[in-house]
């Protein structure tokens, strides 16, 4: 069984969502709620991912070894297809992730109401801007990876939430909508948010 420590609606939530849709049992604790959280995770981020005694940090490494380790359809073994599908991951982790992590920035640090507002706009003009490299990925394809959901997909799922928290107007095209709507419909997807809503109510 896995222990996976998370904070409700971050990027932790991808991690469980993929461990659901692994069929693998997972017990989820929210770091708010541990007394030392950096006893765990100096860096005080999460995912954090205990097995057996072996903790694995940052995101895209968890999810990696994850799909590296149970069999499943949303990291090819070979080729090309495989290539694609960490580059989609990287994509999602390393420049939508951080897009997203300006909004944060933005409302935690700039107290100027007009110079926050300007920054808002243009975190969310960046962002609109990758989402339409995604949404030209998936102009043939129902999902990035193809015809099934891949990591990425959720990865990018679990961050379109996120704009609803901040007064920006983010832009998703027809094709990317379809996508984030069937991931959000995924009985694993429900399940991950039913599991840390719980929590929360605990």
């Amino acid at each position: 069984m896995y222990t996976l420590y998370y904070l409700p609606g971050a990027c932790s939530l991808a991690t469980q969502v993929i461990l659901h849709q692994l069929d693998q049992t997972v017990e989820i604790i929210d770091k708010q709620k541990v007394e030392n959280f950096t006893a765990i995770n100096p860096v005080g981020t999460v995912p954090v991912l205990i097995e057996n005694g072996t903790t694995r940090r940052e995101g895209a490494a968890v999810i990696l070894y994850l799909l590296n380790k149970h069999p499943n359809t949303m990291l090819p073994a070979i080729g090309t297809a495989r290539e694609q599908a960490i580059q989609d991951i990287m994509f999602a982790n390393a420049t939508m992730h951080p897009a997203y992590g300006r909004l944060f920035f933005i409302a935690q640090n700039i107290t100027d109401q007009k110079i926050k507002k300007s920054a808002f706009d243009a975190a969310a003009t960046a962002i609109s801007s990758l989402w339409q490299v995604v949404e030209q990925q998936l102009e043939n394809q129902s999902f990035l990876g193809g015809d099934q959901p891949s990591a990425a997909d959720i990865m990018l799922t679990v961050y379109s939430r996120w704009g609803a928290s901040f007064p920006v107007k983010i832009q998703f095209g027809a094709n990317t909508q379809r996508m984030l709507d069937a991931i959000q419909s995924m009985p694993s997807f429900q399940r991950a948010l039913s599991a840390e809503q719980q929590q929360s109510a605990a």
